[in-house]
């Protein structure tokens, strides 16, 4: 139990801190101009809290876990779930939000893809620093 718990807490580390960085510095300006009025003033911190306490648990279970320690493995899988969860959210905007902005979409999905196969990488090395 104490294994899983640090293989999380490593993905969850990994996820928050690189997302910090890109959403409050990187992209900042990028999701500002792209969204618009659509963009909250505030950040609706309980949202915000669930995803980054819920999200890490999708990548363990299915990125890391299913790599098998192989490195290669985790990270293909961690993009593949950040492809289809990123996909979901930005393909159903393009949908459903009137002008949402299709390039923004295509830089947050690959965002996905790159934070996530990161976070698998992260938890994948916890993972074997455990079994040492």
């Amino acid at each position: 139990m104490v294994r899983y718990a640090v293989v999380y807490l490593a993905t969850l580390l990994v996820i928050g801190l690189l997302d910090a960085l890109w959403l409050g510095v990187i992209a900042k300006s990028w999701y500002a101009q792209g969204m618009g009025d659509l963009l909250a003033p505030k950040i609706n911190i309980y949202a915000a809290a669930a995803f980054y306490l819920l999200y890490p648990v999708g990548v363990v279970i299915f990125a890391v876990l299913p790599s098998g320690d192989q490195l290669g493995k985790a990270v293909l899988m961690g993009a593949l779930f950040g492809l289809f969860c990123y996909g979901t959210y930005d393909m159903t905007n393009l949908a459903v939000v009137r002008n949402w902005p299709v390039g923004l979409s295509f830089l947050d999905i690959a965002w996905g893809m790159t934070v996530s196969a990161a976070g698998a990488t992260a938890g994948l090395l916890a993972s074997r620093w455990m079994n040492n």
